[in-house]
């Protein structure tokens, strides 16, 4: 049970993403995933990963209804107590703005939200309904805006990727969003312009990535791991049925995090 009020534990993620040392969050999508990051005593906040919780139901990223998202949120919400969760919301659907008074409405402090690489424009005008409609609630609500200008760049030069990258994070920090979210295998010299111009930026740690001590060196606010920790978990499931046809055992080392 959460002894922190909503407001609190939205402050609580807005100082972590403003702290001189990156947060790490390590994304889950169900109740169980939460609890054994939650048993973790590094875990200052949790986020969902959109592309596990919908695979978790059968659906292709990006397309899980709104309200199968926010029935195990909420879940994951109820479980984590004091701990602030960030949701991964996909695009915001399609009214922003009752997408994220529904958010909050189900205990969520803080969520990504993707442009897709729509129109500058019509991107900006939805990271101002989003905020306005948790300031209309009045929730400090951490949103990490995020821009594909890179993930979604295309064959265009990496270069005028970076640019889209940085007009568009820069509009979504003025529009009042918390951080903004650049995905992409980001090396050190992108980073670190992507950091210049924009300022409080967010990662993801993909294979291939820089580690979070070093994206922490160029002054990055925050890292997820998105749906690749649901693959890791996986992995390691699909690897041990594989072994148990064989005729193994289950590992003496298992522990009954369940």
């Amino acid at each position: 049970m959460s002894i922190l009020s909503l407001e609190d534990r939205a402050r609580r993620l807005r100082e972590l993403h403003a702290a001189p040392e990156i947060l790490r969050v390590i994304n889950v999508w169900d109740v169980i995933s939460a609890k054994a990051v939650l048993a973790l005593p590094e875990t200052r906040a949790i986020a969902t990963a959109g592309h596990s919780i919908a695979a978790s139901f059968g659906y292709d990223d990006g397309t899980i209804p709104l309200e199968t998202t926010l029935d195990m949120v909420g879940r994951i919400v109820a479980a984590a107590g004091d701990v602030p969760v960030s949701a991964d919301l996909d695009d915001g659907y399609e009214d922003t703005a009752d997408t994220i008074r529904r958010a909050i409405g189900v205990g969520i402090v803080g969520a990504n939200m993707e442009d897709r690489l729509r129109p500058f424009d019509e991107s900006v005008a939805r990271v101002s309904a989003a905020v306005a409609a948790a300031e209309a609630e009045g929730v400090p609500f951490a949103l990490n805006a995020r821009t594909d200008a890179i993930a979604r760049g295309g064959d265009r030069p990496l270069e005028e990727s970076v640019a889209d990258a940085i007009a568009r994070g820069r509009a979504f920090l003025d529009a009042g969003a918390d951080v903004v979210f650049v995905p992409g295998v980001l090396d050190a010299e992108t980073t670190a312009r992507l950091v210049e111009g924009i300022g409080r930026v967010s990662v993801i740690g993909l294979p291939g990535a820089l580690r979070a001590a070093e994206y922490e060196k160029l002054g990055v606010a925050r890292i997820s791991y998105g749906p690749l920790t649901q693959r890791v978990a996986l992995t390691a499931y699909q690897d041990l049925a594989a072994d148990l046809y064989r005729d193994g055992v289950i590992p003496e080392s298992t522990r009954a995090l369940n």
